[in-house]
Formats: C-alpha cells, structure tokens, sequence
C-alpha cells in the first residue's frame, strides 16, 4: 500500500504526462488530429470516444452547487451517444474550459480518476504483486493512456509473472516493451508520447523505485510542499514574545494563502499542447 504522499507524486508524473503540470490542469481541453480519443478533458484528459466524458460531465452535473450546470446538461445525450460532431463544438470546448475553474469541477474530477484510474491500477498492482511505487505508477500511466492487458501480457508470455521473475526485471521489461509498442504502433501519433517510457527508464536508472522526492520529471522538479502544502492552523502552546501564553502567533507563521501551487488555482491561460517541453499531450493507445 503506497502512502499518500507516494499516491500524490505517481499521480503528478502522470499529470505532467497529461498537461504539462504536477497537480493536473483541470480545464484543459484537447483535440488532436489522430488521436482516435476525440476531445479530451480535464486533469486526465478523460475522453469522448471511451465514454468516461460523459460519465465525468454527468458526475458534475449532479454535484451540488456545480456552477455550469444548467450548460452543460444539454449535451449529456449527445456526450453519452460519443457523437463525434462534439469534437469540433467550439461552444462545448469552452464551456468545458471555463468550467475547470470550478472547485465542483475540480472535486469531482479528483473523485472520478481515483474511481476510474487509481483505484484500478491499484488493484491490478496488488494482485500482480507489484507493490513498489515506481511499478504501481507505470500501471496507473498505462490505464489512462491505454492497453495495459495487452502489453503486461505479451510481458508475462515471456517472463512469467512477476512474482516468479522478480518485480523490478518485469516492470522494467513492462517499460521497454511498451516503449517498442508506441514507437512502432500504426498510429504515429503514439509515437511522440514514447518520452512516458522514457521517463520511468530514467527514474529506474537512478534508483527512485520509492519515488522519493524530489523528483524531476520532463524538467519540471516535483516537490513535497507542492502536493502536500502544509497547514500551519495549530495555536502557539508557548509565550510568544510580546504577547502571553496561549494566544496564537501571526505572522510569518499563519496559515499559508492558496498561491501558485493550489490544486484549485486556474486563472492562466492554457498553454500550447506543443509548447514547453512536457506539456504535449499526443493521444491516447488503442
């Protein structure tokens, strides 16, 4: 069982995978040419043609006091029906958007992708008996970008089972095979996203198998105040200077006001998917 600081970094790899940020970018939206997923959304980019769109958008909408409501119930038929014509509707894509500013949004999307994703993944790992954080986060990349059961079994036909090979040998065999896969799969848009392998061949190359931080990934520094800010809520229990016993201090040590690493901060605009380097997203595998 991974800690929940274990949780919050494997997740933030994945994110930055996803849009370019450890704590997740939940308004982006994107639609790619290629990319047989069709219009993505949010802090996993959970996708029209697969379903969970509508699933998560349907979530929202039932959330209570959820602020787009009432804009986007209208497409919950056509979202359901996976209508393709959604991918190039300017009018949903910006709803969408403007709704990832939302904390209802935001709740529920962390609530949906542990449901959907983590908690799969999760499950997959303990059962396989991959139990190290490094191996448990390679799981949960594959159940959001796809083909897991394909690649984990040409991996097992091959070695056995993890048990029997041995966790790190498989989960490394895991990596370079899915790797071969996207590099050479018919949809080239996959072949731009082989740098997901290619990071967790470095992290292994360095021994960060715990997932200790911080840790770098695609040139953007995971640190620990970043996904686990600190509350500093408690009263002082001794005399502060000036003041008597008993009475909170002020000051530098107050609670921390939400800044640039709040997981509900959303008011820059969304950057270029082909921008900076780690944040392109190039479609999810079939």
């Amino acid at each position: 069982m991974l800690t929940a600081l274990q949780k919050k970094t494997a997740q933030a790899i994945v994110n930055i995978f996803e849009t370019g940020k450890p704590l997740g970018d939940y308004a982006r939206v994107t639609v790619l040419a290629g990319d047989t997923g069709g219009l993505s959304f949010g802090r996993s980019q959970v996708t029209l043609a697969s379903g969970n769109l509508h699933k998560l958008i349907g979530a929202y909408c039932r959330a209570e006091s959820a602020q787009f409501t009432k804009s986007l119930r209208p497409y919950l038929e056509r979202l359901q029906q996976r209508d393709p014509a959604l991918n190039s509707n300017r009018t949903l894509r910006q709803i969408l958007k403007d709704s990832g500013a939302d904390p209802v949004m935001c709740q529920t999307q962390d609530v949906f992708f542990d449901r959907v994703y983590w908690t799969p993944a999760e499950k997959t790992a303990a059962a396989m008996a991959i139990t190290e954080p490094l191996g448990v986060a390679v799981v949960y990349d594959s159940k959001i970008h796809g083909s897991w059961t394909r690649i984990a079994n040409r991996v097992s036909a091959r070695l056995g089972s993890p048990a029997s090979a041995g966790e790190r040998q498989w989960v490394e065999a895991y990596i370079r095979e899915r790797r071969n896969w996207l590099a050479n799969h018919s949809n080239t848009l996959l072949h731009k996203t082989v740098y997901r392998m290619d990071t967790f061949l470095q992290l292994i190359q360095e021994n960060r198998w715990a997932l200790a931080l911080p840790l770098v990934v695609r040139g953007i520094q995971i640190e620990q105040e970043m996904l686990m800010p600190k509350e500093n809520s408690t009263l002082a229990t001794s005399q502060p200077k000036g003041g008597k016993k008993g009475q909170p201090k002020t000051g530098k040590n107050s609670p921390p006001k939400h800044g640039k690493n709040s997981p509900l901060k959303h008011g820059k605009k969304d950057q270029s998917k082909h921008g900076k380097k780690g944040q392109s997203k190039h479609g999810k595998s079939n």
